[in-house]
């Protein structure tokens, strides 16, 4: 129970909720407000306040930093603010005095199975349905003398996944307490071991609102941040309000010890708040023209992230929430990276027009120089929902940033499924797209290559559906992207065709192999390597239920697909051409790592718009390693011409996509040898061979 307090002026540094032993310092920004109070609570639920605390503009204010002490207060004192102010949305101000607000600093947020979305939209006093802060004390807790493992991107394979839906199915085999947590995750470290992966990028775990969706529907994926410093309360096992805390470190821990990244995917583009006429939780009813980028009638939102408003990220305070919650997560939370959802945005000046001065990325810079942050993955989604598209930008005009590589999933999706005019565009995209990252001087695995990711079809759906079908959404199948690059081999959905079903698998199979062939950081989705479905869904950021999450029944049902995964990411990771952190010499036999160009014969590539298949010969010199890959595209078999060995060397056999399990893909110790100096490749197909031996140059073959 809160007494009533003695408080103290307090100090504007550090911002939110800090313990000290003999009392908690209390301080939020706000510009505009005309005055503040501090709320305490007994409970999450109450009605009102415990004890309603005043600031007074002399005493507790400092420049526009309102601050107080409250002696004897310690962690786990639930608090909120109520702002008073001009209502003037015309003006861009929208104080609101009957609205209970979080701090923006808040490190812990409870309430969430009292909340109410309507409630906070709606005129009127919405104390007891209002999400509310908790006071955490962050030194206490024992991290084991845990360290980031800092592995580098040339050494990585990402897998991007979802807490909740990792372990919310009743078939994971977690107990139903921990079903959907980070506790559940904990459980399931072995599965992701026994992988391979080397990281894991979880969908957004900062505190989210999950109203912020259609009625009937729950926001799953998570992009709808409230709180930026708070791991979100429903991926807890724990209904302690300082509980999630602990059980969010407890899984980075876990997953350090196993040798496993954690990044994070962040959002600073926008908010949970949304339009003019979405609630007000935090940052409108605090100061709405510090934190958002308004329109000339600043009663609106310019909404470059389509979710309804726009986080003013180059503002100085906003800039310094964000780095101060990147800093926070990995100085005592122990994360190892971030992936900026709609970077793009933050590309934007206060007004919302695109800096094109590399120099005046404030923002950016300040996180990329941040002494905190070094060493941290930095994973920038280079584009935003109104058309800024920065895809080689940030890794151009940074020094650490990485990106995702949205054409190496477009363009290996066309060349896969026998496009024409693909072959060139796909010889790019295995050398780490030197067409769109320039520099010479800079780690190429900085480039992340995926095939599929949360937002589009799984790959099970990508070889299985040539429409989008999201009608569960309860939008008449508008929503979601429609340019999918898909096919579905034949037949629409499932099948029970033999001969569909085999070419599924095999595409599938040619999807890995490109992905793990390409240099560059892979990134894994969730279920794709178990044939995951979402039955043509391409957009289930709504979809909280088996839809969506990971069916573990497939783990033994495609253990097959889950042998080939397994194998390929070892073969990756073992092989010293993948790790190269420079662009490969491209048609040079030298002394440096290299790539040769095939055709159907060798030094002949066809590089034409009728082209539909393409080989190549990865050269490790300093480690005597060559790889000899062929993908073969077309609808009909193709002879290759394998390049000659030293005498008493062979090829072997690592992948042949078109051949049943288990012998698709092998080990190099168990791979078998070929002897013959041509390999018929089967129609729709991948191959890849490996010799160990001696490199010798490769003749240049005329016609």
């Amino acid at each position: 129970m809160v007494r009533k307090p003695t408080v103290l002026p307090g100090a504007s540094f550090p911002l939110g909720a800090t313990v000290y032993p003999d009392g908690v310092n209390f301080s939020v920004f706000s510009q505009n407000a005309s005055a503040i109070e501090l709320l305490l609570f007994n409970t999450a639920q109450a009605a009102k306040p415990a004890y309603v605390i005043k600031l007074d503009p002399i005493r507790h204010k400092t420049y526009y930093y309102w601050h107080v002490f409250v002696p004897d207060l310690q962690a786990g004192q639930i608090y909120a603010y109520r702002v008073y102010g001009e209502y003037a949305p015309e003006r861009g101000n929208r104080f609101d005095k009957t609205k209970v607000l979080l701090d923006p600093y808040a490190k812990a947020i409870v309430g969430e199975e009292f909340y109410d979305r309507h409630a906070a939209e709606s005129p009127g006093n919405n104390c007891a349905q209002a999400l509310k802060g908790v006071v955490v004390d962050t030194s206490t807790y024992d991290w084991e003398r845990d360290r980031h493992p800092r592995i580098p991107y040339a050494a990585s394979v990402i897998y991007e996944m979802h807490v909740g839906g990792f372990t919310r199915n009743p078939n994971s085999g977690v107990a139903p307490k921990k079903r959907g947590t980070y506790a559940g995750l904990i459980e399931k470290i072995p599965y992701l071991q026994e992988l391979g992966i080397t990281a894991v990028e979880l969908l957004p775990v900062h505190q989210f609102d999950p109203q912020d969706v259609r009625p009937g529907l729950k926001n799953y994926w998570g992009y709808s941040t409230i709180g930026f410093f708070a791991p979100h309360r429903g991926y807890s096992s724990q209904r302690d309000p300082l509980g999630v805390v602990d059980e969010f470190r407890d899984m980075v821990k876990a997953l350090h010890k196993a040798g496993i990244e954690v990044i994070l995917d962040v959002v600073f583009n926008h908010t949970a708040e949304g339009n003019e006429n979405g609630p007000t939780l935090c940052f409108k009813g605090l100061d709405n023209q510090i934190y958002y980028i308004l329109e000339e009638n600043q009663a609106q939102y310019k909404n470059y992230s389509g979710c309804g408003n726009t986080f003013k990220g180059n503002h100085p305070v906003v800039a310094r929430l964000i780095v101060d919650s990147l800093r926070y997560w990995v100085s005592q939370m122990h994360v190892d990276g971030f992936r900026f959802d709609l970077a793009s945005v933050l590309s934007r000046d206060v007004y919302g027009e695109p800096i094109e001065d590399a120099g005046a990325l404030k923002i950016l810079s300040i996180i990329e120089s941040d002494p905190v942050l070094a060493g941290t993955k930095l994973i920038a989604e280079a584009w935003d929902a109104a058309g800024l598209y920065d895809v080689g930008k940030f890794v151009d005009q940074a020094d650490w940033f990485s990106e995702w590589n949205g054409p190496f999933r477009d363009d290996v999706r066309s060349f896969v499924k026998s496009d024409p005019g693909a072959v060139n565009h796909m010889a790019a995209r295995i050398l780490a797209s030197p067409d769109i990252y320039f520099r010479q001087d800079t780690d190429i695995n900085r480039c992340v290559n995926f095939v599929t990711c949360h937002d589009g079809f799984t790959l099970n759906d990508l070889v299985s559906y040539n429409e989008k079908h999201n009608e569960a959404n309860r939008e008449g199948n508008r929503d979601g992207s429609n340019h999918n690059f898909s096919w579905n081999c034949g037949s629409e959905g499932i099948t029970d065709d033999p001969e569909i079903e085999q070419l599924r698998w095999q595409q599938i199979k040619n999807f890995l192999t490109v992905l793990f062939m390409s240099q560059g950081t892979p990134m894994l989705l969730m279920g794709d390597e178990i044939r995951h479905t979402q039955l043509g869904n391409n957009n289930a950021y709504c979809q909280d239920n088996e839809l969506s999450w990971f069916n573990w029944d497939l783990v033994e049902e495609h253990q097959n697909l889950l042998r080939f995964v397994k194998t390929l990411i070892r073969f990756n990771l073992g092989t010293k051409i993948f790790r190269e952190e420079k662009f490969l010499q491209v048609d040079k036999i030298s002394q440096q790592p290299h790539i040769i160009w095939h055709g159907q014969r060798l030094r002949k590539p066809d590089w034409s718009d009728d082209a539909h298949c393409l080989a190549f010969s990865l050269c490790h010199p300093p480690s005597d390693e060559r790889v000899h890959v062929i993908f073969n595209a077309y609808w009909k078999p193709l002879e290759f011409e394998l390049p000659p060995l030293k005498l008493g060397n062979s090829w072997h056999r690592i992948v042949d996509t078109s051949l049943p399990a288990p012998d698709d893909i092998a080990d190099p110790a168990t791979a078998k040898k070929i002897y013959d100096s041509c390999y018929l490749v089967a129609a729709r197909s991948s191959v890849v061979l490996l010799d160990q031996g001696s490199i010798i140059p490769i003749p240049n073959f005329s016609l």
